[in-house]
Order: C-alpha cells, then sequence, then structure tokens
C-alpha cells in the first residue's frame, strides 16, 4: 500500500468514526445526553482521531480542512481529491449504518428525525446559517492550520482542535445542528431523504468557503520559529 492509499485509507476510516459515533450521539441519544452531550462527542472523538490516525493522513476527516491545508500547500492536489473522495465514502458508509441501525434493529428510533442532517428554517434563516457556517468553519480550520504548524507546540494539536470543535457545536447545535465539514453533512443527507438533500448544498459551499479564508488569514498570525518573545502579566513567553 502506497502513502497515499494509506493516508485516504486513514481519511475514509477517521470519517466514518467521526459520522457514526459522533452523528450517532445525536441519532441515538440527544433526547438523553442533550446538545452538551453531542458537543462533547464531536470534540472527544475528534481529539481521539488526531491522536491516532493523525501521525498517517494529518486526520483531516473534513473536506474543509483539507482544502485549507491545500492552498497552504501542505499537501498536492492529488493527495487532496483522493482525501475529498475518502472522507465523503466514510460519511456515507456511516451514515447507511445508522440508517440501518434506527430502521431495521427493533426500538432504535432516530432522535433527530432527519439521521443528523443538518438544516436550517426552524430557528435561523438560509442566509444566516450560511454566514454561520462560514464563520464556524472559519474557526475550526484556522485554529488546525495553527496548532499543525512547525512553530506550535509539540504534543498540543488533538487537544486545541478536539476543545474548539466542541465549542463549535454548543453554539451551532441550537441553530442548524452544525456542520463546519461538507462530507458529515452529505452522508447522512443522502440516506435522510429529498428535504435534507435539497438543503445541503449550503452545507457544502459555506464551509468550503471558510476553510479558505482561514487558509489566507492563518499566516498572518503562524509564529516563526526563533521569534523573539517578551513575558506577559501570566509569566508565559509571547512572540514578538
Amino acid at each position: 500500500m502506497d502513502d497515499t492509499t494509506r493516508q485516504a485509507a486513514a481519511e475514509a476510516l477517521g470519517t466514518f468514526v467521526l459520522v457514526f459515533f459522533a452523528v450517532g450521539s445525536a441519532v441515538f441519544g440527544i433526547d438523553k445526553i442533550g446538545p452538551v452531550g453531542v458537543a462533547l462527542a464531536f470534540g472527544l472523538v475528534l481529539l481521539a482521531l488526531a491522536y491516532s490516525i493523525g501521525p498517517v493522513s494529518g486526520c483531516h476527516v473534513n473536506p474543509a480542512v483539507t482544502l485549507g491545508v491545500l492552498i497552504r500547500k501542505g499537501i498536492t492536489a492529488r493527495e487532496a481529491v483522493a482525501y475529498w473522495i475518502a472522507q465523503v465514502v466514510g460519511a456515507f458508509l456511516a451514515a447507511a449504518v445508522l440508517k440501518v441501525m434506527t430502521s431495521s434493529f427493533g426500538k432504535v428510533s432516530d432522535q433527530t428525525g432527519a439521521l443528523g442532517s443538518n438544516d436550517w428554517g426552524k430557528t435561523i434563516s438560509g442566509g444566516g446559517a450560511f454566514v454561520l457556517e462560514i464563520i464556524l468553519t472559519f474557526l475550526l480550520v484556522f485554529v488546525v492550520l495553527l496548532v499543525t504548524g512547525r512553530a506550535a507546540a509539540p504534543g498540543f494539536a488533538g487537544l486545541s482542535i478536539g476543545l474548539v470543535l466542541t465549542v463549535i457545536h454548543l453554539v451551532g447545535i441550537p441553530l442548524d445542528g452544525t456542520s463546519v465539514n461538507p462530507a458529515r453533512s452529505l452522508g447522512p443527507a443522502i440516506w435522510a431523504g429529498s428535504h435534507s438533500m435539497s438543503h445541503v448544498w449550503l452545507f457544502i459551499v459555506a464551509p468550503l468557503i471558510g476553510g479558505a479564508i482561514a487558509a489566507v488569514v492563518a499566516p498572518l498570525f503562524e509564529m516563526q520559529p526563533g521569534s523573539p518573545t517578551v513575558v506577559d502579566p501570566t509569566g508565559a513567553d509571547v512572540p514578538l
């Protein structure tokens, strides 16, 4: 297995795990664990994936993150396409398992009513959801790019990424269910039906825009190795 194939396989598996366990936490139990529980599920799953498959593929498990890394020239276009295909396949398969679980195994029911797919209209308008997804995805990709940079503190990237995804879901779940990940939205939408499919375009386009903006902005805040530092009032070194 060559490196690109191994990386794509890791992305497919990682995205499958993210969708099955994190989206599954909403599908199977949002009535019991609530939005905070679902937000924690997303953050904790991504944290675990970052430390497990991160050394293999970078643990993007999100086309918007892959786009940001591509724009920053962290991967080639060929690798990015392989990642995107793998991510969509992983999300599709995970959503298929969720569909089977909620339709073929007794009293297992879909607590979201739409297999955890994203939507707008009940709380936020389509325009509001579009702006929201750009902002939320910008934050996610911005953090990913900075904490995985060469000058970032080693060993803490996964923790930072998991925490920021948790915060993002705490904000987004009450409004549109939180996407920030086109694959995560497309997989469940395919199985949820025509209504979800008619709205899924927003949760593909807006996160990609947010990821692209983050890729342009992040370099302005990157700390270069060897930068002079000052000491802030807490005693921590701060780059000049």
